[in-house]
């Protein structure tokens, strides 16, 4: 059945541009014919960066969470279900409240030029400032200076994840490039928190801190997480935390947690450890690390198979999962089987360089990346077998390629990692069954 929101979806992608136009005056311009609503929502936490941004929110919303507070959610993009970007006072929007608000943005737009991302973002900003709560988790879309999101002010922190390649087309083709762009959200005497950077990243944002008149808080240097004893450890000038490991899979989520730690430390939210605690047990960020363990794709691996599932996409990306995988194989010594599609606008050598040696063979399938076309599964294999001498081959979809890794492996129960895109994420979870939201 359709709903409302399906249908103002479906029209607007006939007639609003699918794809990135950076710049603010748009949402100005918009935003001041509705009596500028993003100046009404609660204090903001803005979150930007490469990798990592949308499992630091998850952290940000649990901890705050689970100490009682009401928060908004703006994230994207969604994997399944459009209203996923959306979270008001703790709950996913409902699909016709969401509808209504677009709707009352593209009226208010008056057939002018805007694009998607602006309209739902102007959105999720009118429903945030209609529904009493005490927190709103602001993630960046692209970038930071010029992103539809940066039209806040007064922010409770700016926080930066970890920059790497990504986006080039838009935000430039060094990191230092790129780092000046995220740090665009930096606000003139807000704090301002980083996760550990690249000497050349942090270089930059240590600049646009001093421009703000503010301290740069970056990790590894002025707080430090890691793991003793199956426990995660945060240490800040505040003194030495204690906490449980994160629900959150991978040695980067320890660093997103920190980075959520050190954010809400900066905020000034004194959160008892126990509170912090609750947090981080509950954290949930479907797609990352995340293990499917029953549903229709899952049935058709060999019994006592475990799949996993990762959006990631770049480079970045690739290394802090391949160290996962090398995690996985200390408890589990099965081979990895790689299942993967790819938008044409990523860069697949860097992606999949860092499994070389990590996985037994990579099956590459189609995609439906939206407004930007997913790279032939052939010539993706080609790729990664000519230039990273890793054994890949095309299959037409993701269940064949599921069926072709259980026919190599003899019926024996493999292990399979799905990944290389959000938009190949989001088929495999709505394939699967598996509830997201």
């Amino acid at each position: 059945m359709t709903s409302s929101l399906d249908a103002v979806l479906a029209r607007l992608s006939l007639t609003v541009p699918a794809g990135w136009d950076l710049g603010l005056d748009r949402m100005h311009r918009l935003l001041g014919r509705l009596g500028d609503p993003q100046r009404a929502i609660p204090p903001v936490v803005h979150v930007a960066g490469t990798n990592g941004k949308g499992s630091t929110t998850a952290f940000l919303r649990a901890m705050l969470e689970a100490s009682g507070r009401r928060v908004h959610v703006y994230t994207s993009p969604h994997l399944v279900r459009f209203a996923e970007r959306v979270r008001v006072a703790g709950r996913l929007a409902e699909d016709d409240a969401l509808a209504a608000a677009i709707e009352r943005a593209e009226a208010a737009n008056a057939g002018e030029p805007i694009t998607f991302f602006e309209l739902a973002t102007v959105a999720a900003f009118l429903l945030f400032a209609e529904t009493p709560a005490d927190v709103t988790l602001l993630e960046v879309g692209l970038g930071g200076r010029l992103d539809a999101t940066n039209v806040v002010e007064k922010r409770l922190v700016s926080v930066i994840t970890p920059i790497s390649l990504d986006h080039e087309k838009f935000l430039g083709t060094t990191l230092a490039a790129i780092a000046g762009e995220k740090a665009g959200i930096v606000e003139r005497g807000r704090p301002v928190v980083s996760a550990p950077q690249v000497d050349e990243v942090a270089a930059v944002l240590e600049r646009a801190a001093a421009r703000a008149g503010v301290a740069l808080s970056l990790g590894g240097r002025d707080w430090v997480v890691g793991e003793e004893n199956g426990r995660m450890t945060f240490q800040s000038e505040r003194g030495l935390l204690d906490l449980p490991l994160p629900r959150l899979l991978g040695r980067h989520q320890l660093i997103n947690a920190g980075t959520a730690l050190a954010a809400l430390e900066a905020a000034g939210f004194d959160l008892e450890p126990v509170t912090l605690g609750r947090g981080l047990l509950a954290a949930d960020w479907p797609a990352r690390m995340q293990r499917l363990d029953h549903g229709r794709l899952v049935e058709r691996l060999p019994a006592g198979s475990t799949l996993w599932l990762d959006g990631g996409h770049n480079p970045g990306a690739g290394e802090v999962i391949a160290a996962c995988l090398a995690d996985l194989a200390r408890r589990d010594p099965r081979p990895v089987h790689l299942i993967a599609g790819m938008l044409e606008t990523k860069d697949p050598e860097g992606f999949f360089r860092p499994f070389a040696g990590r996985v037994a063979s990579v099956t590459t399938v189609p995609i439906s990346g939206g407004e930007h076309p997913g790279r032939d599964p052939a010539a993706l294999a080609a790729l990664i077998a000519d230039r990273l001498g890793i054994a890949a081959s095309p299959a037409v979809d993701i269940a064949t390629a599921l069926d072709r890794v259980g026919a190599t492996t003899g019926g024996q129960p493999a292990t399979v990692l799905i990944a290389g895109s959000l938009y190949l994420a989001g088929e495999v979870l709505a394939a699967n069954g598996t509830p997201v939201g």
